[in-house]
């Protein structure tokens, strides 16, 4: 049984997860300066952001602050085409958020949605925690259907929440507990 975990650890379908090193550090900027990866990610005013914003945000992740991020390759060309991440988590509660961000070339291919079932499945079986948190936009279709690909399901709304395209927009809030994940696996 170990032999299997050991060949397996953060390896998906297609994919596998790593550490991010200062070689991925050009393709990282590449793909976080897509407009749309920007529209997509994060609630702040999508200004276009500087080399030393990049460089600050990976410096800044870490694991004694309960932050993880890595870099998703895939496994047989062993190209970096995007991260995945950890954060916020609370030990206490045993819970924590994740997020993804796979370049607009791979996207829509499956990817993310194998990268997230390995992220999970080491939350779960590593990290021992019981739930899995996220937010999206809702007119981010493709990101909910991979999500609920994962097993995640919405939890609620915040309505009106997002300010995009000349209008307000909800965000979706969605989760996955650790009995639902392995009900899923059987």
């Amino acid at each position: 049984m170990m032999q299997h975990y050991i060949e397996n650890f953060l390896t998906g379908k297609r994919i596998v997860l790593r550490k991010i090193t200062k070689d991925d550090y050009e393709n990282f900027y590449a793909i976080e300066d897509v407009v749309e990866s920007r529209l997509l990610m994060n609630d702040d005013i999508p200004f276009p952001p500087t080399i030393s914003d990049h460089e600050k945000f990976l410096s800044e992740v870490n694991p004694e602050k309960d932050e993880y991020i890595f870099g998703i390759e895939l496994k047989d060309k062993k190209i970096f085409i995007g991260t995945i991440s950890i954060y916020s988590v609370n030990w206490k509660n045993s819970t924590c958020h994740v997020g993804v961000s796979i370049g607009t070339e791979y996207q829509g291919k499956g990817f993310g949605t194998d990268s997230m079932k390995i992220l999970i499945d080491f939350i779960f079986n590593y990290m021992n925690l019981n739930k899995v948190k996220l937010q999206v936009f809702s007119f981010n279709k493709r990101a909910v259907a991979s999500y609920e690909k994962c097993g995640f399901s919405l939890e609620g709304t915040l309505k009106e929440e997002l300010f995009r395209f000349g209008k307000f927009h909800d965000i979706y809030v969605m989760g996955l507990l650790r009995k639902d994940w392995v009900n899923l696996r059987d």
